[in-house]
């Protein structure tokens, strides 16, 4: 490829109603580009943004298998944390952080409800079954405000268990604030997308998706309909971006065969679960791509994302695993009692194993994203440099409801402005926002304050 060819960074391959955008190749990247954000020496070049994305565990952790002992960079990785051991050196554990707005400072019992809606607002969430729910702004929405309209999707709520947005979830308060973390305003929550093939066909608009009784356009790979396309794209550019667009359209076609299978498996158990002949008809249309298997749901949910993250398509996400307080079983590992009755476990060694086994499992599945993130070659580094992604939990130990000693992490060098491999501690009820604006300056989205933040956090870089 010439040095100087160079393909706008809103590519498109197109072909019959369909259009797919391109990960970032280095055709894209102006000569001299660098990565980072403001806090970069050569700030006033252009660069390779930054992406951040909030994880979102419930019911706390077994903290005596989450905390490192040691602080700095010669802690070992504890127990829960093992899956991670592999991307030690791009993580940042931090001990100490608080969400106050989580605690009841007079509000009574309610817990797991204030826990998921002040997660990422830091406001105290109005008790209210009903209507008139009040809480704030989330630090991703606080970020998609002012980075959202460079891409395609200002941010993208992500999770894996649907749940309602009125009636009573938690003595006295809404289900909105046990089942989201994002909020765009005080009193409007942004509800989670759970179906992979919802959000396949957000992330890759096709007009297949839009004539689904045309079976034989819906069958084939949006891939097919942009052959043509890619191949014109592919012979433009250096050997190092034709492997990089080739891995990329490979990555969809897997995926789209995921989703095929998840589909055919859900209509194959609504057909032999219930045979009623209104509902035999009912499975004859496309089914939810939910996979019965919850591991390969969280999978297919990261995947996606991080797609996303890869062609630019958003900068911005949140990511609930599940709901707050939720009480799914994990059979799949042995542990066939429900999560929240086991997070209350009162000291019993018995329940605090089988917690522990849920939170290594939740790992493993977190893990996997990141390996996809750090595969990605990206700029000088991979994406998951590119990146910070925050993984944790409103609540502490589960027995006890505490928003205290928040299990936090975060993984990802923030395009450089981040020094990771390190266990840091804080002053005790460190305010968990304070981590936030942090983060929030890294995305080139300064804000003053952001709930019951006091400052920023030192220690990051």
């Amino acid at each position: 490829m010439s040095e100087s060819l160079r393909f706008p960074r809103r590519t498109f391959l197109r072909g019959l109603g369909t259009a797919v955008a391109l990960p970032m190749l280095e055709a894209m990247l102006p000569l001299g580009t660098v990565t980072g954000s403001a806090f970069a020496a050569e700030g006033k070049r252009k660069r390779v943004p930054n992406r951040l994305a909030f994880f979102y565990v419930p019911n706390g952790v077994h903290m005596a298998g989450w905390t490192p002992k040691a602080t700095g960079g010669t802690f070992e990785v504890p127990p829960i944390l093992t899956a991670l051991k592999p991307f030690k050196g791009d993580l940042l554990l931090l001990s100490g952080l608080t969400q106050d707005k989580a605690r009841p400072n007079g509000d009574g019992p309610g817990d797991h409800a204030r826990a998921a809606a002040a997660f990422l607002t830091g406001c105290q969430p109005r008790k209210t079954g009903g209507a008139n729910i009040r809480v704030g702004v989330s630090a991703d929405q606080q970020c998609a405000a002012r980075v959202g309209t460079l891409t395609r999707f200002a941010s993208l709520e992500l999770g894996c268990e649907e749940g309602s947005q009125s009636g009573n979830c938690d003595s006295g308060y809404s289900c909105a604030y046990s089942n989201n973390i994002s909020w765009k305003s005080e009193s409007q929550p942004m509800s989670k997308e759970v179906d992979p093939r919802l959000l396949f066909e957000r992330l890759f608009p096709s007009i297949a998706t839009k004539q689904v009784k045309s079976s034989a356009l819906y069958n084939r790979s949006i891939i097919d309909f942009v052959l043509e396309d890619a191949s014109l794209l592919r012979g433009k550019l250096g050997a190092t971006d034709q492997r990089k667009l080739d891995e990329y359209l490979g990555a969809i076609r897997e995926i789209e065969g995921r989703l095929t299978r998840a589909e055919k498996e859900a209509k194959e158990r609504k057909t032999e679960d219930k045979p009623s002949p209104e509902l035999k008809k009912a499975a004859e249309t496309i089914p939810p791509a939910i996979p019965s298997d919850y591991g390969e749901h969280i999978r297919l949910m990261g995947d996606l994302l991080v797609l996303a993250f890869q062609a630019d398509l958003t900068r911005v996400s949140t990511f609930m695993f599940a709901n707050e307080g939720s009480n799914r079983s994990y059979k799949h590992i042995d542990v066939p009692e429900g999560h929240h009755d086991l997070s209350h476990h009162g000291n019993e060694k018995w329940k605090q194993e089988k917690v522990e086994k849920i939170n290594r499992f939740h790992v493993e599945q977190f893990a996997y994203v990141l390996k996809k993130l750090k595969a990605v070659r990206e700029g000088a580094g991979t994406l998951l440099d590119n990146s910070m992604i925050v993984y944790g939990s409103g609540i502490s130990d589960g027995n006890r409801h505490n928003h205290d000693e928040l299990p936090i992490l975060v993984a990802g060098k923030g395009g450089g402005t981040l020094k990771t491999g390190r266990h840091v501690r804080y002053p005790k009820n460190t305010p968990l926002n304070n981590l936030y604006l942090a983060l929030l300056d890294r995305m080139e989205a300064k804000e003053d304050k952001l709930g019951d933040s006091t400052g920023r956090v030192g220690e990051l870089a």
